[in-house]
């Protein structure tokens, strides 16, 4: 029998609050503001504020920018944040030192990581990736393969089945998910990285559904390059910059197209013509929003301290128990969890299919469990291990059996969609 079934409305069976009680991660919740009342499941979208946040910002504009001005470039150290804020990065990733920076949005360093796999693999003209993948990172291949003469974009689930499948001597570079936006489903890094490079290839990796709350090998897979967003589980504020991983054996070679200042070997030398760094700083392009980067010490301080497999372990928990309290309400109505049991295969969500999505989500909403939707149908919980507990996880459950049980998702204007879904 489903564990909602046996325990009274809106209370949580005893077993709940004992695996709370017993969480060596319970602690880290205290690093983060969360609204009164509020089950955020929405943090693979945009993760909560860290309490930290409140007072770095306010130092960045107040002492920093108000008092130091110009001086705060040197003083501050803001022109060396893209560095050491990559490198803090780095170390969630599996990445040695030196080969990520802070900078710039993951749709611009999409770009510039295809367009500097490709340059690196000269006669090679077709881009993989992923029908099912997030929107920008398609879009943004497509702009690349318009501007190479004879290039073409193939899909796996539209030119082929898997991705390996479509891998060809003509393959220059594959850009990959590491977990899937809707579904949840994680890849295997290293084994797909192999049979990339098995066949000529180089890889991109998009973390920004995973990094922050599982482990990442980018150095021990072989990765060649891999960006990802700040603002989902790294909890750096909304539009925080994103990152973006070369590895350091192609950085003699890398040339990437927005050959920016920033990037330049000597910006502040001023020189006529382009001369790139001979580090990841000539990944850069142009200035970077300061105050938005001094966001991301309180984000990344608030998890850096604790080992990914903790957190990864909790993540599993947490995905298990909420899978366990609504599968059978799921089956009752219709609705298909999406995404996968087997733990090698899952991300940090839960994703469920449902043609009501929308506005179940809106039902949830109301009721203080905050979750997302993205079309057609799919509504997605996600369960970030800091600031969520096991009686977060049975409150939303019991919640969202309710919301299904009852039709209450059926009420008028739950349907009527808003600009962000």
């Amino acid at each position: 029998m489903n564990r909602v079934a046996v325990a009274q409305a809106g209370e949580a069976p005893d077993d709940i609050g004992r695996r709370d009680a017993a969480d060596p991660l319970g602690y880290l919740r205290g690093r983060f503001h969360m609204p009164e009342g509020i089950v955020y499941l929405a943090g693979n979208s945009l993760g909560p504020a860290p309490v930290a946040v409140f007072a770095d910002i306010d130092t960045a504009v107040r002492e920093e920018w108000a008092e130091g001005l110009i001086r705060s470039w040197n003083d501050a150290g803001w022109f060396s944040l893209v560095d050491t804020l990559g490198d803090r990065i780095g170390v969630l990733t599996g990445a040695a030192p030196g080969q990520t920076v802070v900078c710039d949005s993951t749709s611009i360093n999409v770009y510039k990581a295809l367009k500097a796999a490709v340059s690196l693999n000269p006669g090679r003209t077709a881009i993989v990736a992923e029908a099912g993948s997030f929107p920008t990172d398609l879009y943004v291949a497509e702009g690349v393969v318009s501007g190479l003469p004879g290039a073409r974009l193939l899909l796996e689930g539209r030119d082929g089945g898997s991705i390996e499948s479509l891998l060809g001597s003509d393959t220059a570079v594959v850009l990959v998910n590491h977990v899937d936006y809707k579904t949840g489903e994680l890849r295997d890094m290293g084994e797909l990285t192999r049979r990339i490079h098995a066949a000529g290839a180089l890889v991109v990796w998009d973390l920004c559904h995973s990094v922050g709350v599982m482990e990442i090998e980018l150095d021990a897979a072989a990765a060649d390059f891999a960006v990802g967003c700040t603002y989902k589980y790294l909890n750096c504020g909304p539009g925080s910059p994103s990152f973006i991983y070369a590895a350091r054996r192609h950085h003699a070679r890398i040339s990437q197209p927005l050959s920016g200042w920033w990037g330049h070997a000597a910006p502040f030398s001023f020189e006529t013509g382009y001369r790139p760094d001979a580090g990841i700083r000539r990944m850069l392009c142009g200035t970077q929003p300061i105050l938005s980067l001094r966001g991301l010490n309180a984000g990344l301080a608030a998890i850096e301290d604790v080992a990914m497999a903790d957190i990864r372990a909790k993540s599993l928990a947490m995905t298990d128990l909420f899978i366990e309290l609504v599968e059978d309400s799921c089956r009752a109505n219709g609705a298909t969890i999406a995404t996968p049991r087997d733990y090698d295969r899952r991300g940090s969500q839960v994703s469920i299919v449902f043609e009501g999505g929308y506005a179940v989500v809106q039902a949830l909403i109301a009721r203080g469990i905050i979750g997302d939707f993205r079309a057609p149908d799919i509504m997605r919980f996600g369960f970030a291990p800091a600031y969520l507990g096991f009686a977060d996880v049975w409150r939303a459950a019991d919640a969202f059996n309710d919301v299904m049980a009852t039709g209450a998702w059926k009420a008028s204007g739950l349907s009527t969609r808003r600009a962000v879904t």
